[in-house]
């Protein structure tokens, strides 16, 4: 799966970006508030607008403070994941609960230097585990081969069916790194300015997409 992130795309142009993407997985949208990470980016009006102006499924990355009190309302909203971070929920299995209630699928993410370990009984509760490789708050940055660790026991333990969670990377994914990203088991990839950034998003998507598929075959339909 292949998640464009509009912190890439031209905000001033919102609509006609999501349109070039049609044939993209989930649309990627990165929610920041200012605290959490110093950035701050669009909030839930934004995001009902974009529910307005397309059909694809509508990932929600919060990097917000207080997840608690202001994920459930992106599920009201509509969208398809809504991701909140273990390291600003005060309740995540709640939140996991509240977020399923709503209809939406829950995810939960760990930044770089946040251990997998000891979110693994929480994570029984939720559908997707965005690992960040790179630190939230900024695109366009380096990718961490690092979290890679992480990512091949989240792989291990899914294929054993100890958890049952999508695994999702964010942060520097481009055509030099994708392939050691679905080497390691991420089934979905968030790219920024490897779409954005191309003369045509969706032959981009495209390629990025047969780039995983050849670097695993559990991609490829049998």
């Amino acid at each position: 799966m292949i998640a464009p992130s509009i912190l890439s795309a031209d905000f001033a142009r919102l609509a006609d970006e999501l349109a070039a993407i049609e044939g993209s997985d989930w649309v990627h949208v990165d929610v920041m508030d200012g605290h959490f990470v110093p950035n701050l980016t669009l909030g839930l009006p934004i995001v009902e607008a974009l529910l307005k102006a397309t059909d694809i499924p509508m990932d929600c990355h919060l990097m917000i403070s207080d997840p608690d009190r202001w994920a459930v309302g992106y599920a009201e909203a509509g969208a398809h994941n809504v991701t909140v971070h273990a390291e600003a929920a005060g309740d995540p299995t709640r939140i996991a609960r509240d977020l399923r209630a709503a209809g939406a699928k829950a995810g939960l993410s760990i930044k770089p230097g946040t251990p997998l370990d000891p979110w693994l009984d929480v994570l029984r509760e939720y559908d997707t585990l965005l690992i960040m490789s790179v630190e939230p708050g900024f695109g366009g940055q380096s990718f961490i081969p690092d979290v890679l660790d992480k990512v091949r026991t989240a792989r291990r333990l899914v294929d054993t069916g100890h958890l049952t969670v999508l695994v999702e990377i964010d942060g520097g994914i481009n055509p030099d790194t994708i392939t050691q990203a679905a080497e390691a088991g991420v089934d979905c990839f968030v790219a920024g300015s490897a779409v954005y950034g191309a003369a045509d998003p969706s032959r981009a998507i495209t390629a990025l997409r047969d780039q995983a598929r050849t670097a695993n075959p559990r991609f490829t339909p049998a």
